[in-house]
């Protein structure tokens, strides 16, 4: 992308520039190809390839942000106004204008500028928002946009929210390496214990250089071969499942650490929702229309508009309803322009060929509804609003004001006129806990917003107010005024703002649905049982992103929500920590920039407090929050994380987790190829986790105890042999008995411990509470090390000293006695340890034997011939492998019998 071709307005002519070349100050112009990826421009001038209608221009185009934000709706930019009568791109260069902006940030949802032009000697200036801009790797939906480029390459917000990925290293490889760093503490030790032992005589140093020779195999030298094959064997698995198809493993050396996740962080748009909304249900007070009965409001809407009125009231609540939410919104149609002419009459725009755009799907899924019960949005810009009747009549509506919506107001609203009656009408919707406060009272709005919410359904109250000519000129007078205020302009414009809320008139309450994910629900539920916590981080509106909690039951129904309040200084960050405290049992939901401040203040305390939440909403939060998030708590934990996302804004979250999930859906394939593992939906993590990741861990932690086990082993035999004959640095193996040793004799039946498993599939996922042992660590530690350690020590003493009790005089006879003795305790060792038998491990058992069997008759200088075709050796063998192992299978037997693990009372 960094050699993409822009039309530099001055030459004329296509140059390819790179992002980070890119020259600030030039002009450029930016189609509307969806291969095309927009680089970081100002709009200057909107050219007029947003067929509206009749091709006319509306100064505005749509982008798409969804590698940024995450948000999956397009978003309109806006011209900057003062260009809009220019006639053509030349007539930019007659322009002595100058542009002040603000220093690159990482805050893509707000900037600060201004657009100075002198003109007729007069300077003239207007103030530069958010919605003037195009940030990195934004795409221009429709339309052409024409800019100058104020930032470029590491200043552009794209770039600054992008994390370096970090390099992974399992937890179980940290805590492998840690072990042989002991056992190379051991072997030092041993060594020079011999030598003291031995005593400080003649080349010393040359005998402890030597014992370090024979010790070595104490040191797992093999143990990094066998993991990462075994990795590779998990990855296969995981890859070929049939369950979970489409599943790809990207990172074959992390597959342990979905099986030790202790907090999953999760993306909304597009990860647990379908990003798909759906109108469900329209109430009017005493009547309601659901999915079953849209075909009624049809048929009330036609009546009326062709003067037949049956039930007078009812029809003409729901024509006020439907006709309020067909123009209460900031809903933009956008006509194909492959199926439109530049002579294409609005009248002559086929339903079909209209693609609405929003910032909010909500606003979208109502305008579509009204569309399907005949009332029809065909045209909007800046000024005028146009419907089609349920009878194909135009209705033209000019809008006067536009009060969009806010996470603080929790309301928008808009003034229009009727351009046939010359009526001025006010229409606002928003949450019913604000809403109630501004409508004429009634008895069911709140009862019914409790229906819907248990329904899963967002609610939205709507309501008008009808405005008289000079009402509305006084209202414009001081809003304008309000608008030219250098201080405190917001709170003065909404001041102004709420002196025409009042007893305004209920119209109606709206469901609408957002589909989820299949199977969210259910998988969220399994992670919760298994003792993982789930932290939803979202670039959407708190409303939205509280309203999917509750619905995918992240929130459970009876959890109270802890909504933390927006803080601007150190001193709110302490009173709200404060007020916090006290409920730190509730769900918490936050926006990204309250969260920066607090950790900027009290990173310690508030994480301290968010992790004993039993839930977490970030929402407005952007792709470097996502990441420091994760960050914090692995710092602050110590646990292990994991990630999962489906967008560009995903991926630093993503790459920093402990292990990452992408998933490839609408948003593109950016945070499935970055990820360590890629899957198709949100409800296959269930089985990677439940399954894959508890086989792999507990795969691997058997894998890793017995490979050191098999070099302790012998290195005691070894030791006692030294020791008995007088602390000789002898190896009492030679050739192919040493080479073959953790070889040919032993490889294939330690590898099959890769196919264990307890417990089936289906009791894995029924019973997630088996997941929490993983989580402690317990099957592999310090203590289970120690414990192998014991065991080696007994097994390799009993084995030697057998060995030297039962020989006769013979030393080739120590060796056949005592090697066969290893091998076949090695075997029964596998044994011991698998807990259900595969077809595979049987072969590798055999098969070790037999090449076992054949070299003690091929390697005649290591054996006796005759000595082993006798019974007193195969008695001998069998008594020291029984001494060394049968113990070992009744502790086995006892524990099972009076403290089982949890996974045998399932088996």
């Amino acid at each position: 992308m960094n050699q993409e071709k822009y039309k530099d307005i001055c030459k004329t002519i296509m140059l390819p520039y790179a992002k980070d070349k890119m020259p600030r100050g030039w002009i450029y112009q930016q189609d509307n190809d969806p291969k095309h990826t927009a680089k970081s421009v100002l709009e200057f001038f909107k050219e007029s390839k947003l067929k509206i209608f009749q091709n006319k221009i509306s100064g505005t185009c749509f982008v798409r942000t969804d590698q940024l934000d995450g948000e999956t709706d397009w978003k309109l930019r806006i011209a900057v106004p003062s260009c809009q009568h220019l006639l053509s791109d030349q007539d930019l260069f007659t322009l002595n204008a100058s542009l002040y902006v603000d220093k690159p940030e990482k805050d893509i949802h707000n900037f600060v500028g201004t657009f100075s032009k002198i003109s007729c000697g007069k300077e003239e200036s207007e103030s530069l928002s958010v919605e003037n801009t195009l940030w990195a790797n934004t795409v221009v939906a429709s339309g052409t946009a024409c800019g100058v480029v104020i930032y470029t390459g590491y200043e552009t917000r794209s770039v600054m929210n992008t994390s370096a990925p970090k390099s992974k290293f399992g937890l179980l490889d940290r805590e492998l390496n840690n072990m042989t760093k002991v056992l190379f503490l051991m072997m030092v030790c041993l060594s020079l214990a011999i030598i003291v032992m031995k005593g400080f005589k003649g080349p010393w140093w040359k005998f402890f250089i030597r014992f370090i020779i024979l010790f070595s195999y104490i040191i797992p030298i093999s143990l990094r071969i066998n993991l990462d094959m075994a990795k590779l064997c998990y990855s296969w698995l995981i890859s070929k499942d049939k369950n979970i198809p489409g599943t790809v493993v990207r990172s074959s050396t992390i597959p342990e650490e979905l099986g030790r996740v202790s907090y999953l962080l999760t993306d909304k748009t597009g990860t647990l929702t379908q990003n798909e909304m759906v109108f469900k249900k329209l109430h009017l007070g005493t009547v309601s229309f659901g999915q079953d009965s849209m075909e009624e409001v049809r048929t009330y809407l036609t009546s009326l508009y062709s003067r037949r009125l049956i039930r007078r009231t009812v029809v003409t609540r729901v024509y006020e309803a439907v006709k309020a939410l067909a123009l209460c919104h900031n809903v933009t149609p956008v006509v194909d322009e492959k199926n439109q002419t530049s002579q294409t009459e609005v009248n002559d725009i086929r339903s079909d060929d209209i693609v609405y755009q929003a910032s909010s799907p909500d606003e979208v899924a109502l305008v579509s509804w009204t569309e399907s019960v005949g009332l029809t949005l065909v045209n909007r810009d800046l000024t005028m609003m146009t419907l089609r009747s349920p009878l194909g009549d135009l209705l033209s509506y000019k809008v006067l004001q536009m009060f969009p919506f806010t996470s603080e107001t929790k309301r928008m609203g808009i003034i229009i006129k009727d351009e046939q009656s010359n009526e001025i009408v006010f229409y606002m919707k928003g949450a019913d806990v604000v809403m109630q406060s501004y409508v004429n009272y009634n008895d069911w709005l709140e009862e019914e917003c409790g229906n819907m919410a248990r329904e899963g359904l967002r609610t939205l109250v709507v309501a008008k107010k009808a405005i008289t000519d000079e009402q509305y000129a006084d209202f414009e007078y001081r809003y304008n005024q309000a608008k030219l205020a250098m201080e405190e302009r917001s709170a003065k414009m909404l001041k102004v703002e709420e002196s025409l809320i009042y007893d305004m008139e209920l119209l109606c309450l709206t469901g609408v649905e957002d589909k989820l994910q299949k199977d969210v629900k259910p998988t969220l539920e399994l992670l919760r049982n298994a003792g993982i916590k789930v932290w939803m981080l979202t670039g959407d509106k708190m409303e939205t992103a509280i309203c999917i909690a509750q619905s995918a039951r992240l929130v459970s129904k009876t959890q109270s929500i802890y909504q933390f309040k927006s803080v601007t200084s150190r001193a709110e960050v302490h009173q709200e920590l404060n007020s916090f405290r006290r409920k730190n049992d509730h769900a918490l939901v936050m926006k990204g920039e309250s969260l920066e401040m607090v950790i900027n203040h009290y990173e310690h305390e508030f994480m301290e407090l968010a992790i004993q939440c039993p839930s977490v909403v970030v929402c407005r939060c952007t792709p470097t929050q996502k990441a420091d998030i994760v960050r914090l708590i692995s710092t602050h934990t110590g646990k292990r994380t994991c990630a999962v996302g489906d967008g560009g804004n995903d991926v630093s979250m993503i790459q920093m987790a402990d292990a990452g999930v992408g998933i490839v859906g609408k948003e593109g394939k950016q945070a499935s190829l970055a990820a360590d593992f890629s899957i198709t939906q949100f409800s296959h993590l269930g089985r990677l986790l439940m399954w894959h990741g508890r086989n792999s861990y507990k795969r691997s932690a058997a894998l890793g105890q017995f490979v050191i086990h098999r070099g302790l082993i012998i290195s005691v035999i070894q030791a006692v042999f030294s020791c008995t004959f007088f602390f000789i640095s002898v190896p009492l193996y030679h050739g192919m008995l040493q080479v073959g040793y953790s070889t040919v004799y032993t490889t294939a039946p330690v590898f099959s411990l890769v196919l264990d498993v307890d417990v089936r599939d289906d009791i894995s996922l029924r019973y997630p509470e088996l997941y929490k042992d993983l989580v402690k660590g317990r099957i592999l530690s310090y203590k289970t090390f120690f414990i192998w350690l014991l065991v080696s020590i007994y097994q390799g003493g009993i084995i030697m000293f057998g060995a030297l009790l039962l020989f006769e005089d013979d030393f080739i006879h120590i060796v056949a006695i005592s090697f066969s003795s290893l091998i076949l305790t090695e075997l029964l060792m596998v044994a011991l340890t698998i807990r259900t038998w595969h077809w595979l491990m049987v072969f590798a058992e055999l098969l070790s034997l037999a090449i076992y069997v054949i070299s003690v008759i091929v390697l005649r200088r290591e054996f006796d011939q005759n000595f082993i075709m006798t019974g007193a050796f195969y008695w001998k063998v069998t008594v020291i492998t029984l001494v060394s192992c049968l113990p070992l299978y009744i502790l086995k037997f006892l524990r099972r019998k009076f403290a089982p693990p949890s996974y045998s009372k399932l088996s």
